[in-house]
């Protein structure tokens, strides 16, 4: 395998945890699927470091890198969250979960066209997604009514102007 097609290849495992997760969900295994998020975010914390340790850095990486993020970290927890909680709030809670995938999309678009390289403009997808699925593994601790706050919260800080220093 030539060298320069690693880091989109972990990318597409990224979005293999990501679908995975999905399915798992729709089968009402929602730890797996929470697993299969946390296992994305893994890939997704490689790809770029992959990229640039082989020089392999693309524009066609970085809309790969989007994609799979918006499956796994946005449309991904959203379901998830729906399928096992949000789900007892009826319609309200479906518009809650729609809403988180949304923002993530919005969020991830505007990363995109903006290309900053010293900060981030609101949380990024990569932790609001996977924070979203540790709440939701915590399900038996924390009260329902916990996580529609929380998912609008999440939400909200994806698209707002807070500043985040990159690291």
């Amino acid at each position: 395998m030539n060298k320069k097609m690693i880091p989109n290849t972990v990318t597409l495992v990224n979005l293999v945890f990501g679908i995975t997760s999905l399915w798992f969900t729709m089968q009402d295994l929602y730890k797996e699927a929470a697993v299969a998020i946390l296992l994305a975010m893994v890939m997704d914390g490689m790809d770029g470091r992959l990229a640039r340790h082989f020089d392999a850095s693309s524009d066609f990486g970085k809309e790969l890198d989007s994609l799979s993020d918006l499956v796994s970290f946005g449309v991904a927890p959203a379901l998830l969250a729906y399928g096992s909680i949000l789900y007892n709030f009826s319609y309200i809670g479906l518009i809650i979960s729609i809403i988180f995938a949304l923002c993530g999309a919005v969020r991830l678009a505007r990363f995109n066209v903006l290309n900053i390289k010293t900060h981030f403009i609101g949380t990024p997808i990569t932790f609001a997604g996977p924070l979203l699925t540790i709440f939701i593994l915590l399900a038996n601790r924390l009260p329902n009514v916990f996580y529609p706050i929380v998912t609008l919260v999440l939400s909200y800080l994806m698209i707002s102007k807070i500043k985040i220093n990159k690291y």
